[in-house]
């Protein structure tokens, strides 16, 4: 018998499916989960708290199959796993279509000066003009970063008339390759980021870069908050040098109470809800769980796999 141990949070949507190969056993609490880890075959330890999750990762000694609802897994101990000779499935694509929604929501918002509009129905006051008026059929935007995100992105932008230029590591017609974007910087509105959270995208917008941007573009980050220097862009909206940034994520989260980014008209701050702005994770992930249940006691390959020596 193969032993998951599991949240009791999913059971309803999970329990009627398994295969009756699985035994599941769930837990309710931290200290439940503890004491479940060792147990498991099949590991799904999924909490708020991050922490406490690579606890039980490191607890799970008998574990074969790691899976999880978050997409990027940078905070899991990836090299024991990796040695232990895990599998490990996360949760690529699951949250894509509400963010690549939440894209185009900013993008908008920007646009057209929706928060100045919102401002004006806080003090019931009737504004006679709008305060964007920026359309955005025919902007050009660069997208670094073309997965499950970064291609419903595409397709949705590509809708509205938007010229969506990628970053491929194998570029095709009409793409930019990873020594490419960095010299084009000035040609585009928007620069929008859906890379996953790697040593190579560390830091991959800095000072050099935000420069390089026109002082009109607008930078869009729904990838991690560490694929920006944040001093370095929190310089450049002060100075003006872009015309703005969309962050659903920050460094560190949740940002602190005094940041500066909190306070400049030109920063609008979402505080990671993009993958949350939906009804739906839960019983996505419950599925493709169920799913990948099924192809583990038929021995078939589970997706999608998680490749910690690339970090997505």
């Amino acid at each position: 018998m193969t032993i998951a141990v599991l949240s009791a949070l999913v059971r309803p949507l999970v329990e009627p499916h398994l295969p009756p190969e699985i035994e599941p056993r769930w837990f309710t609490s931290v200290d439940e989960m503890m004491a479940l880890a060792p147990q498991a075959e099949i590991g799904w330890f999924d909490l708020d708290r991050k922490d406490v999750m690579v606890e039980a990762m490191r607890a799970a000694t008998s574990l074969k199959w790691l899976n999880s609802i978050y997409a990027g897994l940078d905070f899991a101990p990836l090299d024991l796993l990796a040695e232990r000779g895990v599998t490990i499935t996360n949760g690529a694509g699951i949250n894509a279509l509400t963010i690549s929604e939440y894209v185009v929501m900013l993008m908008l918002v920007h646009a057209k000066g929706y928060r100045d509009v919102v401002r004006a129905q806080d003090r019931h006051e009737w504004l006679a003009d709008s305060p964007g008026k920026m359309e955005l059929a025919g902007s050009r935007a660069l997208l670094l970063g073309m997965g499950a995100i970064g291609g419903l992105v595409k397709t949705r932008l590509e809708a509205l008339e938007v010229e969506v230029v990628p970053v491929r590591r194998t570029p095709g017609d009409g793409e930019l390759g990873p020594d490419d974007w960095r010299g084009r910087l000035g040609e585009f509105d928007w620069v929008i980021l859906a890379v996953p959270a790697t040593p190579e995208t560390d830091g991959m917008i800095g000072a050099a870069e935000l420069a390089a941007m026109k002082d009109s573009a607008v930078l869009v980050n729904i990838a991690r908050g560490a694929v920006v220097d944040q001093e370095a862009l929190v310089a450049a909206l002060e100075k003006k040098a872009i015309g703005g940034a969309m962050l659903d994520v920050t460094t560190p989260e949740p940002l602190p109470a005094d940041h500066a980014l909190w306070d400049l008209d030109t920063a609008h701050v979402t505080m990671h809800l993009s993958g949350r702005a939906q009804s739906k994770m839960f019983a996505r992930s419950a599925e493709r769980f169920v799913e990948n249940c099924r192809r583990y006691v038929a021995g078939e390959p589970l997706s999608p796999i998680f490749d910690p020596a690339r970090g997505y």
